[in-house]
């Protein structure tokens, strides 16, 4: 059909994608100079009462929708028999394409992402209409634009009724919201189950469930445990890891109570992650050590999109030259000096997680526990403020835990606070929520202190347990916690 004319007017280039139902081309408006989409109904599908209707539905639920992240319909109309819509044309890639040639993507760039498509859906939903088809495929980047497009088995929120029955699966399997699979009716909180699929494909580099059939996949989404992007990917916050997960909670009622919810708290996620530069990776100089006998180097398995294996080569060709160990720290906004812990080993990423108060009200300042492993040391958690310095007077202690996402035998938690002389210990557990034994000698803080870990025996989650202020002084700071093992 490449060189038609459609409706006297639509001039087709070049044919840029095709699927069961229609085929999609780029065309020329003629009558006002400009690209445009123009999405064909398939000709014998044109004959099909119940499929003209879908596709004439697609263009009446797209041109209600005016919205920057939501392609713009322009016309529709019939043509030699032949049923079309025109689209504005998005010069670019969808977001399966994107994953494909890159592999998983920087958090950074995803959460970007997952806000502004979530604010599509949302601004798709507060005018009574439900996507149910969201996936990669149906994202489209052009021109520094995110852009949701296809809302062909778009239904309205009031529809009770109509061409597609309770029963009848519609959506695609590899981000099917669980109620959707079983047949059941879809609402936003089957697109939010979506997107949260969508996202971890673009923070994994794959979907969170694999088969060999639609079926197999479907099932798996109504069946299997929701999968925690943080263990297939250690630099994910846990804040994101969870977010992700309660996205896509079997339940719907377990899930965030919408998806204008569901964007506040990726927005909040983001906002953690500090400023864009506050992540790099630093390659530091090795320290001198006596030369090692040199050895053949394993060749690296290379993964697609990957910088892992040149990342890796490059550390193995440096140890092998300077006969030393290098070690590669993350480095942020802390006056030059790297995060990472004392007493030498391989640094730890900790992540504070929550205060433990178990013998008050259950919590310390929990508006600030993020701020002790956000890698800047002008924000800090602190204790609530006591009227003595002795928390003995009141209660045992209070604490902050931090997740080292693994299980991990720490040689050295390191402590640095603005209100050093506060009294302090270094406890363990296999729970955010305890029980934790002892794992460290107490000792008083000082503006950096590092606490020696004792034999625990492998443990994820480490607890600072403040026992004691320093007199005159009714709170305790702690600016940053980091942590090393042997």
């Amino acid at each position: 059909m490449v060189g038609e004319l459609i409706a006297g007017r639509y001039e087709l280039e070049e044919l840029v994608g095709t699927g069961g139902m229609s085929s999609v081309y780029r065309a020329r408006d003629t009558l006002l100079e400009r690209r445009v989409a123009i999405k064909i109904l398939h000709e014998h599908f044109s004959r099909d009462q119940g499929y003209v209707e879908r596709f004439l539905r697609e263009a009446r639920s797209a041109a209600k929708l005016s919205h920057p992240n939501i392609v713009t319909v322009i016309d529709r109309g019939q043509a030699d028999g032949r049923q079309f819509i025109v689209f504005e044309y998005v010069d670019g890639q969808n977001l399966k394409q994107l994953v494909e040639s890159q592999g998983r993507l920087p958090v950074r760039t995803v959460l970007e992402l997952g806000i502004e498509i979530g604010r599509a859906l949302a601004f798709a939903h507060a005018n009574g209409l439900v996507h149910r088809d969201v996936k990669p495929q149906n994202v489209l980047l052009g021109n520094g634009d995110v852009k949701v497009t296809d809302f062909g088995i778009a239904r309205s929120l009031e529809v009770k009724s109509g061409l597609t029955q309770t029963g009848t699966v519609m959506g695609t399997s590899d981000y099917i919201a669980p109620e959707q699979a079983s047949g059941e009716g879809a609402d936003e909180l089957s697109d939010l189950y979506s997107l949260g699929a969508v996202l971890y494909e673009l923070l994994a580099g794959s979907p969170p469930y694999t088969g060999d059939s639609f079926l197999v996949v479907a099932m798996r989404h109504v069946h299997d445990p929701v999968p925690s992007i943080a263990e297939a990917r250690v630099d994910v916050p846990l804040r994101l890891d969870a977010a992700l997960q309660r996205a896509m909670a079997k339940a719907p009622a377990d899930r965030f109570g919408s998806m204008s919810e569901f964007v506040a708290e990726l927005e909040v996620c983001l906002a953690e992650l500090g400023r864009p530069d506050a992540d790099r990776t630093v390659i530091m100089a090795p320290r001198k050590q006596p030369a090692a006998p040199k050895r053949a180097p394993r060749r690296p398995v290379r993964r697609r999109g990957s910088l892992v294996g040149p990342l890796l080569t490059v550390l193995l060709a440096a140890a092998m030259i300077a006969g030393g160990i290098v070690a590669y720290l993350e480095l942020r906004d802390t006056g030059g000096e790297p995060a990472g812990g004392g007493g030498g080993g391989a640094p730890v990423r900790l992540v504070a997680t929550t205060s433990y108060d178990p013998h008050g009200d259950g919590h310390e300042r929990d508006d600030l526990v993020a701020a002790a492993t956000d890698g800047d040391r002008s924000t800090s958690w602190q204790t609530e403020h006591y009227t003595t310095a002795a928390f003995g007077n009141l209660k045992d202690g209070v604490g902050i835990v931090f997740d080292a996402r693994r299980s991990a035998a720490l040689k050295a938690l390191t402590v640095v606070s603005d209100t050093p002389g506060f009294t302090a210990e270094v406890k363990a557990g296999s729970s955010a929520s305890g029980p934790f034994e002892t794992v460290s000698g107490r000792q008083t803080v000082g503006s950096r202190t590092s606490f020696a870990i004792e034999e625990p025996g492998p443990r994820r989650y480490y607890l600072l347990w403040i026992t004691s202020l320093v007199s005159g002084i009714d709170r305790a700071d702690v600016s940053e916690v980091t942590a090393s093992t042997k």
